[in-house]
């Protein structure tokens, strides 16, 4: 059993898909690779924030998933 990446993009955006999936009482991984291509001298904003949740939650939170992107 391993994360399963459901979202990657903006970082707006990113945070308040995770609150929606955090309302549901799924936990969320947040890879954040702003902080990473700051620290490294170079700027990415292209899919700059990555969600991921356990393999075992994706059934739960695929619903609150598809209905986040129909509402972006």
């Amino acid at each position: 059993m391993g994360l399963m990446k459901v979202f990657s993009g903006s970082e707006i955006l990113a945070l308040a898909l995770q609150e929606r999936i955090e309302a549901i009482g799924v936990d969320v991984v947040v890879k954040n690779n702003i902080q990473s291509a700051r620290l490294g001298g170079f700027g990415n904003s292209d899919l700059a924030v990555e969600l991921f949740v356990q393999e075992t939650e994706f059934a739960k939170v695929n619903p609150v998933i598809e209905e986040f992107r129909m509402s972006i």
